[in-house]
């Protein structure tokens, strides 16, 4: 079965809210997810873009998605922020993973970026011999430190 990558449009929204909710789950976090269609249509298409998207078409149903954005790297300059790449579980296994991230990667070099990066759980091992395949390195010395909305309020209230 053919698919195609395109660039991700406003109308395409709903369905990438769908990849978001499917990847949560996969991730052990189903009720993570807080934003909303209209979030991703206004920052994704809205008078400042915040990021990007690249959809896996096929059979005119949105079937895959990546979703990233640009960074500033005071060691490197300019880079890209890979922040999710779901494929649908019914098509796993037909390379549209990997045809989106080619086409984030392509993307990247297209605009000269200096690093494309992004996190992935130690636990998926297909995902990291994938990308150490592609000659990525998978950095172990580094944590994930994250601040929520919460923990936020929390500081700033302490100032």
């Amino acid at each position: 079965m053919s698919f195609k990558i395109r660039k991700g449009e406003k109308s395409d929204m709903p369905s990438v809210l769908k990849l978001i909710k499917e990847l949560a789950h996969f991730e052990n976090e189903p009720d993570a997810v807080i934003v909303t269609i209209a979030d991703l249509e206004k920052d994704g298409f809205g008078e400042t873009p915040l990021f990007k998207t690249f959809v896996a078409e096929q059979d005119n149903e949105i079937v895959g998605m990546a979703l990233f954005y640009p960074r500033y790297s005071t060691w490197k300059g300019p880079t890209i922020h890979l922040e999710d790449l779901i494929v649908t579980k019914s098509k796993r296994g037909l390379n549209i993973g990997s045809a989106l991230y080619a086409k984030v990667i392509e993307y990247g070099y297209k605009k000269g970026v200096k690093r494309i990066e992004w996190v992935v759980l130690d636990w998926n091992t297909p995902a990291i011999e994938f990308y150490k395949k592609t000659g990525a390195v998978v950095l172990g010395d580094w944590n994930t430190a994250q601040m929520n909305e919460q923990a936020i309020k929390n500081y700033i209230e302490t100032l």
